[in-house]
């Protein structure tokens, strides 16, 4: 039996750990590496020589949606599962739009997890179904990569010119961009827009 090599990359080390040695009872399954980090993912794969990588989504350094795009890109043989707390329905769009080849979310059981790996690497994808539906119940993000990046560095609390600074741009292009992102949402002020892009996964 060949064993599938498998990397895992979630910042919480107890969960972590528990899903390393849920995993690890897999007859053709080896963790072979196990990062906290998502800019760490590439690295380690590479040098790993890794055939799926587990990625959660929220990990300090990059998100598991940014180093899915990360080891599309130079590591194409390399297959992604997703995995996340948070099932929103933006989450599992933008990352199917960044090559990840399975979508689940944590609570999945084990079993569960060890059956993605094994039918990405026979080329399926599995996508959890309920999200699924949900993601296209609620369409595409409305926002731009410029309104995703003006309310991102909005959220905790900057004023215009520090955003402004942040990104390189002038104060009336962030006050027209969160003004655009603001309406899309039909929100009533900035808060509620970043409140609720996030709830949707679209941030």
């Amino acid at each position: 039996m060949s064993m599938i090599r498998l990397l895992l990359a979630e910042d919480q080390s107890m969960v972590r750990e528990a899903l390393a040695a849920l995993l690890g009872l897999e007859p053709d399954i080896e963790v072979v590496a196990q990062v906290a980090r998502g800019d760490e993912v590439l690295a380690a794969a590479r040098q790993h020589d890794v055939h799926v990588a587990l990625l959660d989504i929220e990990m300090p350094g990059m998100t598991g949606i940014e180093a899915t795009a990360e080891l599309r890109r130079d590591l194409p043989g390399v297959k992604v599962v997703v995995v996340t707390t948070f099932g929103r329905p933006g989450y599992l769009r933008r990352a199917m739009e960044s090559g990840a080849d399975a979508f689940l979310v944590k609570d999945a059981p084990a079993s569960q997890l060890a059956e993605a790996v094994r039918k990405v690497l026979a080329g399926e994808r599995v996508i959890d179904p309920t999200l699924a539906a949900a993601a296209l119940a609620d369409g595409a993000s409305p926002l731009t990569e410029r309104e995703r990046d003006v309310l991102r560095t909005a959220a905790d609390g900057s004023t215009n010119a520090e955003i402004a600074a942040a990104l390189h741009l002038s104060q009336g292009t962030v006050r027209n961009y969160l003004s655009m992102a603001i309406q899309k949402m039909a929100a009533r002020n900035r808060a509620e827009a970043v409140r609720m892009a996030r709830e949707k996964g679209w941030l």
